[in-house]
C-alpha cells in the first residue's frame, strides 16, 4: 500500500511562520509609496494594516487583500481550508465583509498529483461557501514547492474600519483565539502527530468576532499571524503611538503548546519575531518558555482588538506611551 503523502515534508517552513522575518520586510518596503489611482486610497502602506482599502463613496470601501503559504499540515483539504480561512481574515481584521475570491495555487504537478491539489481547492471551496463569499477561478503557476491561498475582496463602511492606529488608551485588549498552532503545527512536520484542536482553531472564520467587534464600537485592531502576538502587538502600538500591556497569565493557549517548547519544537520564524520585538519590549519577570509562545508565529490566528468582544478573552489594556512599546506582566 501506498503510504499517504506528508505535504508539510515539502515546506521548508509552515503555514505564516514561512513569512520574510518582519523586520526585513519593513526595510524592503521602506519608502515605496502606493501607485497613484483616482480612488481615495483610506488604508495602505503607512502601519502594515491586514488589508488596503479604497473608498467608493462616502458609505461604502472596498478592501482588498492576497495571502498565500506553504503547507501548514499534511491533509490537503485542512490545509486549503486553513489556508482560505487566514486570507478571509486579513478583510474580517478590518471591520470588512470579503465578497469574492481567487485561488493563488503554485504546485509541483511532477511530483505532487493532481487530486492532491483538487483537495486543497477543494477545502478552499468549502471555507468561502460558510463565509459567504464567492470563489471564482485565480491562478496556478508549476513551483518547486506547494502553496496555497486565496486573492480576496470585501466591503466595508468606512466608518466602521477596523486600524492598527486607531487606539486609545486606558482600553481593554482582547484576543479571540488562543496561540499555540505554530509550535503544534512544527510538532506535526517533524513527527507526524496531528492536533485536531489547531486544525479546528485555524480553519475557523474570524467573521462571528469580527462582527461583534465591529458591534461593540471597536476600531482598533489587527489579526495575529505570523509575526506573533508580539509582533502584531507591537506594530498596534507603534501605529496607535501607545504601550500595549499584556498579562501573560491571561493569554489563552492550546493544549500541547507548552510541551511541544519544552520538547523544542519552535519554528524560526517565531524566533526571529522574538528577536525582532525584543529591544522594544519589557519581558519583566517571563519565562523564555512564555517569551516564545507570545511569539509564536500564528496559522490563521485570531483577532487582537482594543476593546472587549462577548465570549472572548481580556489579555490586557492599551497605555500612554512609554519607553517600551510592548510591557508583559
Amino acid at each position: 500500500m501506498t503510504e499517504p503523502v506528508r505535504l508539510t515534508r515539502y515546506a521548508r517552513g509552515g503555514g505564516c511562520a514561512c513569512k520574510i522575518p518582519p523586520g526585513e520586510l519593513e526595510a524592503m518596503v521602506a519608502g515605496l509609496g502606493p501607485a497613484t489611482g483616482t480612488a481615495e486610497l483610506l488604508v495602505g502602506l503607512d502601519h502594515g494594516d491586514d488589508a488596503a482599502v479604497v473608498r467608493l463613496d462616502e458609505r461604502t470601501g472596498v478592501v482588498t487583500t492576497a495571502d498565500f503559504f506553504t503547507p501548514v499540515v499534511d491533509d490537503p483539504y485542512d490545509w486549503g481550508r486553513i489556508a482560505a480561512a487566514n486570507a478571509l481574515s486579513d478583510v474580517y481584521a478590518m471591520g470588512g465583509t470579503p465578497l469574492v475570491g481567487l485561488n493563488l495555487l503554485c504546485w509541483p504537478r511532477d511530483v505532487l498529483g493532481v487530486e492532491l491539489a483538487r483537495e486543497v481547492l477543494r477545502g478552499g471551496q468549502d471555507v468561502c461557501r460558510e463565509a459567504g463569499c464567492h470563489l471564482a477561478g485565480g491562478h496556478s503557476v508549476d513551483d518547486d514547492g506547494p502553496k496555497y491561498g486565496l486573492a480576496v475582496t470585501g466591503l466595508v463602511r468606512p466608518e466602521e474600519l477596523i486600524t492598527l492606529d486607531a487606539g486609545r488608551a486606558g482600553v481593554p485588549l482582547s484576543l479571540t483565539k488562543p496561540l499555540g498552532v505554530g509550535v503544534l503545527n512544527t510538532r506535526h512536520k517533524s513527527t507526524g502527530e496531528v492536533f485536531p484542536e489547531a486544525v479546528e482553531v485555524m480553519s475557523t472564520l474570524n467573521r462571528d468576532a469580527a462582527r461583534a467587534a465591529v458591534a461593540a464600537g471597536i476600531r482598533c485592531g489587527t489579526d495575529v499571524t505570523g509575526f506573533g502576538l508580539l509582533g502584531h502587538a507591537s506594530k498596534l502600538a507603534r501605529a496607535s503611538g501607545l504601550t500595549v500591556a499584556i498579562e501573560v497569565d491571561r493569554v489563552p493557549l492550546l493544549t500541547g503548546a507548552r510541551e511541544a517548547v519544552r520538547d523544542g519544537f519552535v519554528s524560526g520564524g517565531s524566533r526571529r519575531n522574538l528577536d525582532w520585538v525584543t529591544p522594544w519590549t519589557e519581558f519583566g519577570a517571563t519565562t523564555e518558555a512564555d517569551r516564545l509562545l507570545l511569539a509564536d508565529a500564528q496559522t490563521s490566528g485570531g483577532l487582537l482588538v482594543a476593546g472587549e468582544v462577548p465570549g472572548t478573552v481580556v489579555i490586557g489594556e492599551l497605555l500612554p506611551a512609554g519607553e517600551h512599546r510592548v510591557v508583559l506582566r
